[in-house]
């Protein structure tokens, strides 16, 4: 081994000698080999940027402290300077988060006096807020109350909702210093609760702030601040809603007993406060706010029952509710309100009975008589007229046959100022909308018939009865229809209110015309209608039944008598109430209105397209056959077949007694007769014939020839109706049964032709397509020849590359041999030079030694 290795540095150290720049090439080369394979290294590592340092996201000029390095800590020095702080957590890039930039400045250039608005960057990666906060989506709205928080905002990122929010925790309560302002503090709608507290003894009693804390509370749980809370100092005005003890905290009911909270039960605490308040609190209207994303919030109110949505428009900055708002509120509370006997004694005060009475002279008696009243009640802010009702003469029969009932066999006589209590109630037929109160009381002697007649005339305000008067859109005149019918029907609504500006498209899928659009666009600009109820829309939706209903005016009824009309149908036994069907249809129709001229300009279709407004005039014409297709866009199978159903439609096109049609059932509803209950489906609907609609076999394959020998089979021919044969003789008869056997016999030529034509059609496009796949596959050969010759010339190409590289590392591994070697020697030659320059220095010393001796 050693010997080789010798030999090859002599042979190396005369190729040095003889070929100097051989030598040098090679050491280049391999030099500039490993510089190559340790840059090619270095750059294959993961190279990161570093991310570029935050801006501003505020303007300048905006009153918002921007912490867009994240500085967490800063917050809080700046929560503990102002009493009332927002946060306002932020991404940069987040689209959501920009469009809520604009509303925030705006309510900080409002507001910057009275709150702190801070905004922080939660996603710098090098900032505070990005390591101690994991958060999910941006941006994200708390509020502090001098130390109480956050309270987070859940409501949509607009001016206008932030501001109310904000101003709700700037004043969480409020002050009731009368029996004035207390009585119109809870005759509203909402739930409301009243805190006694006295400031006599110390400038802030003990519970103040427990229950101001229980109304930032209720906020958390509630952006829009339904439940409202209310502060009395004054002894006699908590009188008034029987508050006695310091620290009593009440909750107002209306249709059940009002409630003190049981602090010997509870503790007295926020959160307990919070929680009782809503266990036990009455809903009659419930805001709904979808977020905008996937959510199931309507999914979990609608599995609740039946429910009425209205979409009305609304300000959130109002003091008071909008007078359209309140016209709903009062028709939900009278939908409600099943007794007035409920109510508690505290609530009386509130609450105004409203009699319609009327006096009948019974023939029987002539002491006695009866005052028919309706027996209603309603709040006395209410701003919806009371009106009376009382059967016509066409019922007088059925209603004094009561009236004599009642008050000759089972009521003794009292009079019609005492309370109604120990009236008898009795129904105008068996119907659930109206209800009757019948008392007697005697006639004074000085009362003649013409006075009683008088009497009667003063007191009734005769009216069409309910039972005549259709049920429809237009309402009836009846003010106690709508009163106590939660407890009559078994189908109750739940009131839900939405903003129409903020979710006009949910209202537009759930039938709202376009038409309407421009009413509801004007609560962008601030401005609130006048009650009249044309930028509201109202449907009612059943989840369970699948059905939902929309109410549609009548222009010479106002809105609260269409809702009441609306509610009174769906509440019937049998409702007349027309489903309402959503579909593709109905903006196609608009269209075609406005341009009809333009359908007729375009050419036919060969497959009809059937929406919800088409399907009943197109499927049911009863001169034609209709093979309808029902499909879906998410279904596989369908877009398979469309191709069958082109060339079926193309084939019978020259036909005018047959149509191919089609229809989207995902985005088209129809009648419950017409549904399926899968797809794809296949239905034909035979002239004359189209209530013995025939079905597609599902065992058979869907192709062209089955399609139609079905639609021969059962096609609308055979049912045709028989030729009026009276006065004519057998050779007529014949001769039309012939003449309508030829016309078929030629339809069916003609479509054997068609028929021939595209099969041969078909035949040549077979012969061309097999041409070109011969082509096709010389070529492919071809290809693939040169992919071997291709693939030999790289595998010697390789193999030659390999060899250099073998020859080129040789080389270097044996001019590192020869450069090891030639230090080697160096070395040795030195060392050998050493010792010969020391050998004739101690020669030349012995010499001189011997010499000196010598001599």
């Amino acid at each position: 081994m050693l010997r080789r290795v010798r030999q090859s540095l002599r042979q190396v150290l005369l190729l040095m000698a003889r070929r100097p720049g051989l030598l040098c090439g090679a050491v280049l080369l391999s030099v500039l080999l490993v510089l190559a394979v340790k840059f090619t290294c270095s750059r294959a590592k993961d190279v990161v940027a570093a991310a570029r340092p935050p801006v501003r996201f505020f303007s300048a000029d905006a009153p918002v402290v921007d912490l867009y390095l994240g500085q967490l800590d800063q917050v809080e020095r700046l929560r503990n300077v102002a009493e009332v702080s927002l946060i306002f957590l932020y991404a940069p890039w987040c689209a959501h988060s920009m469009a809520a930039r604009q509303e925030v400045q705006q309510v900080a250039k409002k507001l910057a006096k009275q709150v702190q608005f801070v905004a922080v960057n939660c996603w710098w990666s090098r900032g505070k807020c990005r390591r101690q906060y994991r958060l999910y989506q941006y941006p994200i709205i708390h509020l502090f109350y001098r130390r109480f928080g956050p309270i987070s905002y859940n409501g949509p990122f607009l001016a206008p909702y932030i501001e109310s929010f904000i101003l709700r925790v700037i004043t969480p309560l409020t002050y009731l210093p009368s029996r004035d302002r207390l009585e119109e503090f809870i005759s509203y709608h909402e739930p409301r609760v009243v805190g006694f507290f006295q400031f006599n003894s110390s400038p802030q009693p003990p519970g103040y702030i427990t229950y101001l804390s229980s109304a930032l509370q209720a906020l958390k749980r509630d952006f829009h601040g339904v439940v409202r809370f209310g502060v009395v100092t004054n002894k006699h005005v908590a009188g008034a809603i029987s508050l006695s003890e310091d620290e009593d905290v009440y909750l107002h009911r209306r249709f059940n007993s009002s409630l003190v909270f049981p602090r010997k039960e509870l503790n007295f605490t926020s959160e307990a406060i919070c929680s009782w308040v809503f266990e036990h609190q009455e809903t009659i209207l419930q805001w709904l706010q979808p977020p905008g994303t996937k959510s199931r919030l309507l999914e979990q109110e609608l599995t609740k029952g039946p429910a009425l949505l209205l979409f009305l428009p609304h300000n959130p900055l109002g003091s008071k509710p909008s007078p359209l708002l309140q016209q709903v509120a009062d028709v939900a509370v009278r939908y409600h309100s099943c007794d007035s006997r409920m109510h508690s004694g505290k609530d009386r005060s509130f609450v105004s009975p409203s009699l319609c009475c009327q006096s009948v002279l019974l023939p029987e008696s002539t002491t006695n008589v009866c005052e028919v009243c309706l027996r209603w009640s309603r709040p006395m802010l209410s701003i919806s007229p009371f009106h009376c009702s009382f059967p016509s003469s066409t019922q007088g029969d059925v209603f004094h046959t009561y009236l004599r009932y009642c008050c000759l066999h089972q009521i003794p006589p009292i009079s019609i100022k005492t309370s109604s209590v120990g009236c008898s109630h009795f129904l105008n037929s068996y119907s659930p909308f109206s209800q009757y109160i019948a008392c007697c009381r005697e006639v004074e002697p000085h009362l003649n018939g013409s006075q009683v007649q008088k009497e009667q005339e003063t007191q009734s305000v005769p009216l069409m009865p309910p039972s005549s008067v259709k049920e429809s859109s237009v309402p009836q005149q009846e003010g106690s229809g709508i009163t106590g019918l939660r407890c009559q029907t078994n189908r109750t609504l739940s009131f839900y209110v939405l903003d129409v500006a903020l979710n006009w498209p949910l209202a537009v899928r759930l039938g709202a015309s376009e038409g309407s659009r421009n009413a509801s666009l004007h609560q962008d600009t601030g401005t609130q209608g006048d009650g009249g109820g044309d930028e509201a829309f109202a449907t009612i939706v059943n989840l369970k039944d699948e059905v939902h209903y929309v109410l549609h005016r009548s222009p010479a009824a106002s809105f609260t008598e269409s809702l009441e009309a609306f509610i009174r149908n769906f509440s019937a036994p049998y409702t007349l109430l027309q489903r309402h069907l959503v579909g593709e249809g109905r903006m196609g129709d608009e269209k075609e209105m406005e341009h009809p001229d333009e359908d007729k300009q375009s050419p036919p279709r060969l497959l009809k397209e059937v929406t919800t407004s088409s399907f009943l005039p197109t499927v049911m014409d009863t001169h034609k056959d209709v093979l309808l297709f029902y499909y879906t866009q998410w279904c596989g199978f369908c877009s398979v077949l469309n191709h069958v159903f082109i060339q079926l439609a193309k084939l019978l096109q020259g036909s005018g007694s047959i149509i191919v049609a089609r229809v989207n059932v995902a985005r088209n509803d129809l009648p419950w007769e017409f549904m399926v209950d899968h797809v794809p489906s296949i239905l034909l609907f035979p002239r004359y014939r189209k209530h013995l609609s025939v079905k597609f076999p599902d065992d058979l394959p869907i192709t062209l020839p089955n399609l139609l020998h079905f639609i021969l089979q059962h096609s609308g021919s055979a049912g045709k109706p028989s030729v009026q044969t009276d006065g004519l003789e057998p050779a007529a008869i014949l001769q039309t049964e012939f003449l309508a056997r030829q016309h078929e016999v030629q339809a069916l030529h003609r479509a054997c032709e068609r028929l021939s034509q595209q099969l041969a059609e078909f035949w040549r496009e077979n012969r061309r397509l097999k041409f070109d796949a011969l082509n096709l596959e010389a070529k492919n050969v071809e290809l693939r020849r040169e992919r071997q010759s291709l693939e030999e010339q790289h595998r010697e190409k390789s193999r030659q590359l390999g060899e250099a590289v073998r020859r080129l590392q040789e080389l270097v591994d044996t001019s590192e041999i020869l450069l090891n070697e030639n230090t080697l020697l160096r070395v040795l030659l030195r060392v050998l030079k050493d010792r010969t320059a020391a050998r004739e220095q101690a020669e030349r010393k012995k010499e001189q030694k011997r010499s000196h001796m010598g001599s």
